[in-house]
Formats: C-alpha cells, structure tokens, sequence
C-alpha cells in the first residue's frame, strides 16, 4: 500500500510538475495551451515513465520515509538527474516524437522549449522531496512526543549518535524513557539543545544530574568508547542506584550507520574489560571485499558468524555459508533475515564437513569462491585430549581439504583463523593448529595463503565467559582453575576486525599475529562479572579455586622464542618472522604417517598419537 500511494502519488506529482513548468514559462498565461495542446499529452506520459522506471530502479520506493536522511535525498536527485538526462537525448537527440508527427491525432505538434526540462526538473524534485519529508516533519515537529512521563533518563553525548537516539524517541507515541537531558564534554554545546532537549553540563556531573532528577536510565551514545570512561560511567551508575545502562552497538561502517532505540544493548562484561580502540580501515577492507565471492567454513562458530555478520555490512558480496552445524546455521540464516534482509538472496547456506573432500570439491566448483575464511575446526582444549583422533581430522586433515582444494579452484586468498595454543603447544588442539599453520605456509603459492593467529575470545562458545555466566545463573560458586592463570582476551567483533584488516595487508605466507593487549586474570574477570550483576564477590557469590585441566597452561604465548614480529601496516597486527619452515613434501609425510597411526589407533589407547605430535611439534 505504500508503494501503490507513492507511485500514484509521484504521477501526479510528475502530471503537475510538466504542466506548471509551461505556466511558468509563458508567465502564466493559459494562452500556450493552444499551441502546445499535442506537444504536452504527446510528451507526458514519456516524462512520467521515464521518472518512475528511474525512481523504482533507484530503489527510492523502498526507503523508509520515516527515517529519511542525506543519503536517501541523494538517491531522488540521483533518479531524477539521470531521468531528466534520458528526456533531454530522447526529445532533442533521438526525436521520438517525430514518429506521431504524421498520425491524425497529434498533427500539431510543437517544438518542446528546453526551458520546460529545466523548470520540471526543479519542481519534480522539490515536490517529491517535500512529500517525503512530510511525514517526518509531521512527527518530528508538528506532533513531537511531550516527556510527560517515563522513566527519567539521561543521553551521554550529544553528538550525530545522541542527536539519532533522541529523534527516534520523539517518534514514539509511548515512549517509556523521558529524557531530562544530554551530558556532553564539548564545552561548546553545553547549554545548546538537540531536539529542544538541553545539554545540561559535562560528564563530570554524571553523578550530581544523577541524583538531581533522580535518574533511571542511561544511554550513553558515543560509538567506540574508550574502555576507562565506559568503566567509570558504570561505576558511577552502579554506586547512584542506576536501573539500565544502555549502550550503542559496535559501529563498522562510521559512513552509513542509523542508531535507534531499540539497537541499544546492554552494558557487557567485554565492554569494560579494559580493550582498546580498534581503528579499521573499513573502505580498504570493502574494496578488497566487494563484487568477491567468499567463503566462510565454520559459518555458524562464534568467529565464523562474526564474520558474516561484518562482511555482510559491505553489501556487494556474495557468501557462501559452510558448516555442519545444521542449528547453528539455521540461526545465522534467522539472523541475517532479520538484520540484512536485502543479502539474502546473496548468502547461500552449505551444510558440509570439511572432512568430505567430495563435498568441497562441489560447493567450489559451483561457487567458484576467490576468498575462503577458513575458521571451522575444534577448539575446546579439554575435549580434544580425550579425543585426539577428531581433533586430527578436522583440524589437521579438514584444513588440508580446504587448501588443497582452494588452489585447483584457483582461490585467490586462503586466511586460516589460528591461535596461540599453537605456540609451543602443550595440548592436542595446539599441537594440531600448529599443524595447519605450517600446511597453509607450505601451499603458499598462486593461491595466497595467510594465518591469523590471536587468543581467547570473550563470549564465544567454550569459552569462560558463558561458563560464568551459567554458574551466575545457578547462584555460584563461579569456578577458576588456577588462581595466577592469565589469558590474553579479544572481544569477538574485535578479532574479527583485525582478521579482515590481515586478510587486506597481508602476503602470502605470511603468519599474522594480533596484538592481544595485556593478559588478563581469570580470577580478575569473575570478579567484575560478579560486579557486573550488581553484586558483591565472595559475599554474595563465590569463587572456587578447582585445579588445572589436562592441557592447560599457566600463561600462553604469543610466539615462540625463535620466531619474532615485525611491525605490519596496522598498529595492532604484527607478522611473526622466523619460524621453521617446512616444505610440503614433509607436510605430505606427516600426514601419511598420522593417517597410518589413526587407523591402527584403539579407542582406548591415544598415547601414541599424543607422544606422535609432541615429536613433530619439537623437532
């Protein structure tokens, strides 16, 4: 119905625009028409479907007209400039209007004043942008949502992110939140108002607003936000009995991005873990990126899906989703249908094991992918030493599949996502990643390949951060093995930024390692969960000491003593320099001889396998 009103509506928008162009071009006298009787219904309905086939094709029928914004404008004078370019060849060029010169009908045709196609530009364009606007203007300023009542909340910032929040809390005729004001560190928008909300003060008078207006909700509206100030403001909110801390959500394209209330999130342990700034160059990253095929194996893992996800944001892709994980990729497909509905005829669902070479040599024969992010393997490090042989298949064989296959499919760039378990390895996922690092580095060739190897990732799946919110669930007590274990960590979106941002600066061969900031303790992080949750550690929850788990270390490195890192073009990602190289006719041998063992192995005695990798992993 929308679409049928606007179309109707911009015909006889375009209707009116032709015949008002005359008046104004003959001063508006009626006395043209005359003349120009056959000349206007011969030309017209030209102008109406040129205009409209270049207004649909424009995708301008589409747009949410409730939040119009420049880009959309753009799109109009875009349709409408290239529409009036097309009458212009096809009335002065091509003269199709000749071909009913000769008909009985039309027998009075008139030469079409060039003055006509400027003056209808101009009118077209101002009318069909004012009908847009009109809803918003409407909403906005003509029926603007008085804060009568609500919960008293305060924005942090008042900038173009603050300015999105507030226009769409006016648009809500319900709205449960009434904003008493902005808090905001430029001196020189204090006192102004956004929206007719003022900005009471700087964000050191977080605490005194607080308790002035008796304040609720917080919405702090600044993108990217260095972690020591997103910790402070928590601790404020925390200490002056705040309900609700809202954030905004990560931002990976700063150029085209809408905020609304209801993409707000709430305030995460890894928000104020004490990461730093990710700066990405996201254009560098979409030009490498777009018009590509790409696929992503392990699609639907926690680093997979953040993959898609971050890709998806550069829209001129296509993406093959691979993994065997059947619900999982159900819920990456909900997911996308809901967040990037306009990809999904892109996305292409494949389930698969990377251990069926038979079906990886299909899905890259129709796909024909010129990028694979290779991040499907086994990574539960406990779990993989009661089942060393799986470990092997996927992590070791599974990845070989994958690269043996990318380069007769004439794969452009192979980026393995790796680990630090893979330095020094003490364990069989380790030991196994290691392996696959050293198989990528053998293959280098025309196809590029290249690993990127970092550490924990807060949130994802098997990870601490899920077991302690679990054990949170069930009212404790919140288990750590070791008291003194540190982890380097990363936030999922920023690992993955940084992998795409290797994928972009990095050389084949190349081993890419990600700077992981300092290592954290893990007696540290279930101590702010707990604070996190409004309460107090070994009071109201506590924490058990349980003892180390088979395969985990202390401290883990980022690389060995014999490699070494030099500096890449990002701050944040280095390449690791020196370690042993190994030609693929080892890598052959090697998987020979664990093909031989697993298939002679028993299912009750893995030592052989076990002492087999530490012996390659040492040498």
């Amino acid at each position: 119905m929308r679409i049928a009103f606007f179309l109707i509506a911009d015909i006889i928008i375009i209707i009116f625009s032709f015949f008002i162009s005359f008046c104004i071009r003959f001063e508006f006298s009626l006395s043209f028409y005359n003349s120009y009787r056959d000349t206007i219904l011969v030309n017209m309905p030209l102008f109406i479907i040129i205009k409209i086939v270049f207004l649909y094709v424009s995708n301008v029928y589409k747009m949410s007209w409730r939040y119009i914004g420049v880009a959309d404008i753009c799109k109009i004078v875009n349709a409408l400039l290239l529409s009036e370019s097309m009458l212009i060849v096809l009335i002065y060029y091509l003269d199709v209007t000749k071909y009913l010169k000769f008909t009985s009908k039309f027998n009075n045709l008139t030469f079409l004043p060039r003055s006509i196609i400027v003056i209808d530009g101009l009118i077209t364009l101002i009318l069909i942008f004012f009908l847009r606007i009109l809803k918003r203007l409407y909403i906005e300023q003509l029926h603007i949502v008085k804060f009568k009542v609500g919960f008293n909340t305060i924005i942090i910032g008042a900038g173009n992110t603050g300015e999105m929040i507030i226009r769409d809390i006016l648009r809500q005729k319900e709205s449960k939140l009434k904003v008493i004001g902005f808090l905001d560190d430029d001196k020189s928008k204090i006192n102004s108002y956004v929206h007719g909300v003022r900005v009471l003060g700087s964000t050191a008078m977080l605490s005194q607003i607080i308790n002035k207006y008796s304040v609720k909700h917080i919405i702090i509206a600044i993108p990217n936000l260095p972690h020591k100030l997103l910790k402070e403001f928590y601790n404020i909110c925390r200490r002056t009995g705040i309900e609700t801390i809202k954030i905004t959500p990560k931002i990976y394209d700063v150029d085209n991005f809408k905020i609304t209330v209801n993409s707000l999130e709430d305030i995460k342990l890894e928000d104020i873990l004490g990461r730093q700034i990710v700066n990405i160059n996201f254009k560098h990253i979409a030009t490498s990126l777009i018009g590509k095929n790409i696929l992503i194996t392990g699609a639907a893992g926690s680093i997979g899906s953040e993959i898609v996800n971050q890709i998806c944001s550069f829209n001129d892709v296509k993406i093959i989703l691979f993994d065997i994980d059947e619900t999982g990729m159900y819920n990456i497909e909900m997911k996308i249908k809901k967040n990037y509905p306009h990809l999904i005829q892109q996305i292409s669902f494949v389930i698969g094991d990377v251990k069926d070479k038979k079906r990886l040599e299909q899905v890259f024969s129709f796909y024909k992918p010129h990028i694979v992010f290779h991040s499907a393997a086994y990574k539960h490090v406990p779990l993989m030493e009661y089942n060393p042989s799986e470990a092997i298949k996927v992590n070791i064989f599974g990845t070989h599949n994958v690269a043996k296959i990318a380069i007769e499919s004439a794969v452009d760039k192979f980026i393995m996502i790796s680990t630090d378990k893979a330095i020094n390895p003490s364990n069989i996922m380790g030991s196994t990643k290691y392996i696959a690092e050293k198989i990528c580095k053998s293959l280098n060739g025309s196809t590029k390949f290249i690993s990127v190897r970092f550490g924990n990732v807060l949130g994802s799946r098997g990870s601490v951060l899920p077991l302690f919110l679990e054990q949170l669930k069930e009212g404790g007590p919140l288990t750590v093995t070791h008291a003194e274990m540190k982890r380097y960590f990363m936030t999922i979106p920023e690992a993955v930024s940084l992998v795409l941002q290797a994928s972009v600066i990095g050389n084949g061969g190349d081993v890419m390692l990600l700077d992981m900031g300092e290592a954290i303790s893990i007696l540290s992080i279930a101590e702010e969960l707990i604070k996190l949750h409004g309460l107090e550690p070994y009071k109201d929850i506590d924490i058990k000491i349980i003892g180390t788990r088979p395969g985990e270390k202390l401290f883990e490195e980022l690389f060995t003593k014999s490699e070494g890192i030099i500096a890449s073009k990002h701050e944040r990602i280095f390449i690791v320099r020196g370690s042993v190289e190994i030609s693929y006719n080892e890598i052959e041998k090697t998987l020979k001889e664990l093909h031989d063992i697993l298939n002679n192995m028993s299912y009750t005695n893995d030592d052989s396998i076990k002492k087999y990798l530490k012996g390659i992993v040492f040498n």
